[in-house]
């Protein structure tokens, strides 16, 4: 049974994720930053030694085989903000940092282990697209995963470790719920050519896929999932 560390799993495209792998029947070990039902293990991604401390605990339970990185934050960030900076890093840190550091560390493990293993970082349309004036930091991040997954896939394909990325665009997550108000709701669906935002079943279908299906070939491969708001 293929064993999976999936963040951010308590709500949204994380809580449909543990939904598809368990019908998928995969063994899903849970995170959020607080315990609650149907979560295994806690860990603040703010916190430097939270990313670590969750891949110990995790790995204590047993081998894993998948790490899926979709624990993120999405906080505006104005230009006149006075503490813009350190809103600039608290996102870089949970968003970026921490899925690095589990990257990291899940590589190392698979090539100490000498088996192979899979990464599916779940990044942003804004990645390619940007974001809102008030969200450089957010749209920085998802960039960053994107060329961080690719890195992962060229060096160490050889090692059986696969890497890939997916780019939702609006997603209707509690987030999205929240950000599609603040910016008008039916303008900004006008945007979208499906005429509707993904549903997180959709997301949480892509990355099953990639998790556990995909060919080896696909590994670097980054997938769109915006209903054509933005195509490359």
């Amino acid at each position: 049974m293929t064993s999976i560390l999936l963040t951010g799993s308590s709500r949204g495209i994380g809580a449909a994720c543990r939904d598809a792998f368990a019908a998928a029947g995969a063994a899903v070990i849970g995170h959020a930053t607080a315990a609650g039902p149907a979560i295994d293990l806690a860990a603040d991604f703010a916190d430097p030694d939270g990313p670590a401390r969750l891949w110990a605990e995790a790995r204590a339970r047993g081998p894993i085989d998948v790490l899926i990185n979709n624990a993120g934050i999405f906080e505006a960030n104005p230009l006149d903000a006075g503490d813009w900076t350190a809103g600039w890093e608290r996102t870089m840190r949970v968003n970026l940092t921490a899925a690095a550091e589990l990257c990291r560390l899940a590589v190392l493990d698979w090539q100490a282990r000498g088996v192979p293993g899979r990464i599916v970082n779940v990044a942003s349309r804004a990645a390619y697209r940007g974001d809102s004036p008030a969200h450089w930091h957010y749209a920085a991040s998802k960039a960053g995963m994107v060329a961080m997954t690719k890195t992962i896939a060229r060096g160490y394909a050889g090692d059986g470790i696969l890497a890939f990325a997916v780019c939702p665009g609006f997603t209707m997550t509690g987030m999205a719920d929240d950000y599609l108000v603040s910016r008008g709701g039916d303008r900004l669906l006008a945007d979208i050519p499906l005429g509707r935002v993904a549903e997180p079943a959709e997301v949480a279908e892509v990355v099953r896929f990639l998790a556990l299906d995909a060919p080896a070939s696909m590994t670097g491969a980054v997938l769109d999932v915006n209903g054509a708001s933005y195509v490359r």
